[in-house]
């Protein structure tokens, strides 16, 4: 029996309405791609799920709360995902491995939601639009600490930390783009294969690792040697150019 003031049906309607959501999400979703955002109104949505308008407003206040459930999905999970990956205490390699696997595990999982928050960037209405960008820096953020924190212990190549971590995002992003769900392998094959390409993409050569011997032969340690210092140079130069 249930409390005062409490309805015998609450637990059941709970599931159901959840239910209901996600379909109205979804529909929603599939709407937003075919007509852009601009183009989908809650009529449409309406008419899509089969119900009036004014029962849609049961579920859903307006059009923009259903594409900030997009952006959270697609963009605000991931930033808190890598803030997390990047902050632990793990060497760079298996940090790498991980924030590969999940972004592009998600990009080929949700491809048709991610290409949907790219296209629709410029509709994004103001506070998104900012939430949006202030996700993508953090995804950034996070690549470029993994990367220099491989560049400083030795694990990665010294290369520039931010044009690495952009070149990285992008070979995730990408996935949204070639993934066919009914191709021979599944979303988290690819993601695998993806961060074994992305570590291969920065890893150090093994004769330049922490523990590995110098090369016997003196123009290959000069060769080595000036690769260091360009590399030096460019910090600095970066460094000096910002005060």
């Amino acid at each position: 029996m249930s409390a005062p003031g409490q309805s015998d049906e609450a637990p059941v309607r709970r599931p159901r309405r959840e239910l209901v959501e996600a379909q109205i999400y979804e529909q929603a979703t599939r709407l937003f791609a075919e007509r852009g955002f601009a183009g989908t109104s809650l009529q449409d949505i309406a008419d899509a799920m089969g119900m009036t308008r004014p029962s849609l407003y049961y579920y859903v206040k307006n059009k923009d709360e259903l594409l900030a459930r997009l952006v959270t999905e697609i963009t605000e999970a991931p930033a808190a995902a890598t803030e997390e990956i990047a902050d632990r205490d793990a060497d760079a390699p298996t940090k790498l491995r991980e924030l590969v696997r999940l972004i592009a595990g998600q990009q080929a999982r949700h491809a048709a939601r991610f290409q949907l928050v790219i296209r629709s960037e410029s509709e994004l209405p103001d506070d998104l639009a900012v939430a949006h960008e202030a996700a993508k820096r953090r995804v950034l953020d996070g690549f470029g600490r993994i990367v220099d924190q491989g560049v400083r212990s030795g694990e990665f190549r010294p290369r520039p930390v931010r044009t690495t971590a952009l070149a990285l995002i992008g070979m995730c992003n990408w996935v949204a783009w070639w993934f066919n769900p009914a191709g021979p392998q599944s979303p988290e094959e690819v993601a695998e294969q993806m961060a074994e390409m992305a570590f291969a993409l920065v890893a150090q050569a093994p004769d330049r690792t922490p523990d590995a011997p110098r090369p016997d032969d003196p123009a290959a340690a000069l060769r080595l040697l000036r690769q260091d210092l360009d590399y030096l140079e460019s910090v600095i130069t970066t460094r000096t150019s910002k005060d």
